[in-house]
């Protein structure tokens, strides 16, 4: 629940960092991202690390980093510290998430194992609810630095009651530790997040977003190509030769990243274009929140009488006009009534994709191979927010600097600089004046243009994906081997 809680809890507090640190949007999506990014790139060798050495050993020591970095975070005094701070968030973290379920599935017989599971999922997933409510509360009646008096709460907790509640175990090696495959996956991601992060705000053609590109790819080949031949792989490709485990993954990946960038945008939008509070823009989020929850409950119903192709398919083609009704309708002037719609078509679009999508990896691999789903489950999870916050926050920033830089020809410098910073650097020096209201203005008419731009980019992913889907999408029934 720590975990899952920082992935989420920044969002509410966008405009605030902003305004405490003086920074740019660019960097404060950087303070949002880096601790998914470091999350995602070390999930998978930290996680082998604790089944080879040891899991509870390596539980402790990511509570610790984790519940150290959340602290030093909350009394970050400049930019470089609450970065550095997140990034270590981000090394706890992918400490612990992969051990705990690793945890259940070591120790639990056969026949509570699903429960286990089950209860590990709820809480996980209650852990992103609970972030977002919690820390807007704080960040409206406290400040946004209490924000991180939840996670370290939720560190002392898991340890006091894993002390004595959870048994150490670990996983007979023949082989050595995949170092080799370990730093690839690490370049092969950050590479990848990295030219999502830069293209669109420095061109995806600029020798930086190429040098990135590059690694990227170099990294994911390597790592590939390695895995092949190593007698214990972090991750076997050769599984994602199974139609429904490939299918299901990108779509995962896909729908989790495009779910991951829509909430960074929105948070900033309540807030610093309709003005309103962190937790009134929190409550806006539960009719796509109650949508979403109903159309996963409806989802594998829908499946087993069309398919689960076609489930998943209706749900892009969904959740693809939420993201263009939420483009051509959104406005300054129009309010929450001109993205409910959108929200809500969305929700549905999502619930119906990531039910069927799940059930496709692990109905894609056989009863004892169940572990390696959950973790690739999660890994594909956590690298798609990542990627779509990388994306959509980069159009949004970039699409917000284009159209302010155009506004700012007869604004005072000083003035000008907070504006171009982003909007919550106008809204600060709105003072009441006409030429502080028009500034103000500006700034949210630009906003609103670069959420245009990410909401089209979001569009063109769900296309793409739509099409995957259609051509490559599980069969009716796939066989688990």
């Amino acid at each position: 629940m720590a975990v899952i809680a920082s992935v989420s809890g920044l969002n509410v507090a966008q405009p605030q960092l902003a305004v405490a640190f003086h920074a740019s949007q660019g960097e404060i999506l950087w303070m949002i991202n880096l601790y998914t990014v470091t999350l995602a790139a070390l999930l998978l060798p930290l996680g082998a690390a604790g089944d080879r050495w040891g899991r509870k050993p390596v539980l402790f020591a990511g509570l610790a980093v984790f519940g150290a970095a959340s602290a030093a975070a909350g009394l970050a005094p400049t930019t470089e510290v609450m970065l550095a701070a997140r990034f270590l968030s981000g090394v706890g973290a992918a400490m612990i998430m992969p051990v705990t379920l690793s945890v259940i599935t070591a120790t639990f017989p056969e026949a509570e194992r699903a429960k286990g599971i089950g209860v590990w999922t709820a809480v996980a997933g209650g852990g992103g609810i609970l972030g977002m409510y919690v820390s807007a509360v704080l960040t409206d009646v406290a400040d946004w630095r209490w924000l991180f008096v939840l996670p370290v709460g939720l560190v002392v907790a898991a340890a006091a009651v894993a002390l004595r509640a959870v048994p150490n175990s670990r996983e007979a090696a023949a082989h050595r530790f995949d170092l080799v495959g370990s730093l690839a996956s690490v370049i092969a991601v950050v590479g990848f997040i990295l030219v999502l992060h830069e293209g669109p705000e420095r061109g995806w053609t600029d020798p930086a977003t190429l040098v990135c590109l590059l690694a990227g790819v170099l990294g994911a080949i390597g790592f590939a190509a390695w895995e092949l031949r190593h007698p214990a792989p972090l991750l076997d490709v050769r599984l994602f030769g199974r139609r429904g485990l490939a299918a299901g993954s990108v779509v995962l990946l896909v729908v989790f990243g495009v779910q991951a960038g829509i909430f960074v945008v929105l948070f900033p939008y309540f807030q610093t274009v309709l003005g309103w509070s962190g937790l009134v823009s929190t409550l806006a989020f539960m009719p796509m929140a109650v949508v979403m929850m109903a159309a996963s409950g409806l989802a594998p119903r829908l499946a087993a009488r069309i398919g689960a192709r076609s489930t998943m398919a209706a749900g892009i083609a969904l959740g693809a006009s939420g993201l263009a009704l939420l483009a051509l309708l959104v406005s300054v002037e129009g309010g929450y009534p001109a993205v409910l719609p959108g929200m809500a078509v969305m929700g549905l679009g999502m619930g119906l994709s990531m039910t069927p999508s799940t059930e496709a990896i692990t109905s894609s691999l056989p009863r004892e191979r169940q572990g390696v789903a959950s973790a690739l489950n999660d890994v594909t999870r956590e690298l798609g927010s990542a990627l779509g916050i990388a994306l959509l926050g980069a159009v949004l920033t970039a699409g917000y600097g284009r159209a302010i830089e155009a506004r700012l020809a007869d604004v005072p410098a000083a003035a000008a600089e907070d504006a171009r910073r982003g909007v919550a650097g106008a809204l600060a020096n709105a003072d009441g004046t006409p030429e502080s209201a028009a500034l103000v203005q500006a700034a949210q008419e630009s906003f609103v243009h670069g959420w245009r731009q990410a909401m089209w980019t979001g569009v063109v992913v769900m296309a793409l994906l739509l099409a995957y889907v259609v051509l490559r999408g599980p069969r009716r029934a796939p066989a688990a081997d």
